[in-house]
């Protein structure tokens, strides 16, 4: 059973950086992608960033295009998403989600994740 386990998260000043970790387990095979999707409260979802299992590649999206980077620990079987110069409008919850097998979309993202986290708050106070 795949399961994604994110801590962290938390409240930072804007201007400020944070680090979010999605420890994956339970993928029998390696052809998958692991990325972030958001949500803040009255807007839609909105998937940020995702990083391929198979070759490394990422996906992100304009709105943290510069300021956030994805990378992984293979050995950990964890993801990172590092976020720089946050924003009050990158307030929302944040979604660990898994894709596998991964069959990216033209713009190199996630088609339709299988497997997700359970969320966790990121909060940016002006």
């Amino acid at each position: 059973e795949v399961q994604l386990v994110e801590p962290g998260g938390g409240l930072v000043q804007a201007g400020g950086s944070l680090r979010l970790s999605c420890a994956a387990s339970g993928f029998a095979f390696d052809d998958y992608a692991i990325g972030w999707f958001r949500q803040a409260p009255g807007k839609e979802r909105e998937g940020i960033s995702c990083i391929s299992h198979r070759d490394g590649s990422t996906y992100y999206a304009d709105s943290v295009k510069g300021r956030f980077t994805i990378s992984s620990d293979n050995a950990k079987n964890t993801v990172f998403l590092q976020m720089h110069n946050l924003k009050p409008e990158d307030t929302a919850v944040y979604y660990c989600a898994a894709e596998l097998p991964f069959t990216p979309r033209a713009n190199g993202f996630m088609s339709d994740p299988n497997h997700w986290g359970q969320g966790t708050q990121v909060t940016v106070s002006s």
